[in-house]
């Protein structure tokens, strides 16, 4: 962060209807850090275990609209999930996969696969436009497997979304906990806006 030099931030807090809630100035880390100090008590909630199964969304129009939004509902529960396990996200999609750059970003992961794909962007000084979701794709990858139910991609696209296209959210679920053995199943109706964290109970 240091390597961007002496840069200042207007962080700006909103509720679900638009209201502030919180404003700050200063420098860039310290008043990011700040401002998300603040949100840790509305958009945090503990959970005490970890599950095989965590069923979430990409919290509803107009964040579901693309693809590219809806890697942030995969990223966002991964903290729950137990290791290996599998994550069913459901998103319409009904603006397709996003940008050309994050379109053409899936294609490269799809053809170079993600070691390759992280380790081209390490490599590079500059990064690309929206890769960056990529990325984050693969961050949720490492978690466990995903399965996308979705109306709005068209069969092209889902050959480049680089996680499993599911026709039925019961179906998945089912699968999921038969896999697993495990009956529990965590379920996050807001996507992105809620964090779950997991929390062992001392």
């Amino acid at each position: 962060m240091q390597a961007v030099g002496e840069i200042f931030a207007l962080n700006v807090v909103i509720d679900e209807e638009r209201r502030i809630g919180f404003v700050n100035f200063g420098s860039l880390e310290q008043s990011h850090l700040e401002a998300v100090a603040f949100m840790r008590d509305f958009a945090e909630v503990a959970s005490p275990r970890r599950f095989k199964t965590v069923v979430t969304t990409s919290a509803g129009y107009p964040l579901d609209k693309t693809y590219y939004q809806t890697v942030k509902g995969m990223v966002g529960v991964i903290d729950i999930l137990e290791p290996g396990g599998t994550i069913i996200i459901a998103s319409e999609c009904s603006e397709g996969v996003g940008s050309a750059e994050f379109a053409e970003a899936q294609r490269t992961l799809c053809r170079v696969g993600p070691e390759r794909f992280m380790a081209d962007i390490i490599a590079r000084n500059h990064a690309r436009i929206d890769e960056w979701q990529t990325q984050m794709l693969v961050k949720a990858l490492r978690a466990g497997s995903i399965k996308l139910f979705t109306t709005g991609l068209k069969p092209s696209d889902l050959a480049d979304i680089f996680v499993e296209p599911v026709a039925s959210i019961e179906k998945a679920v089912a699968e999921s906990v038969r896999m697993s053995g495990d009956h529990h199943v965590a379920v996050v109706p807001e996507g992105p806006y809620v964090i779950p964290v997991y929390r062992p109970m001392e």
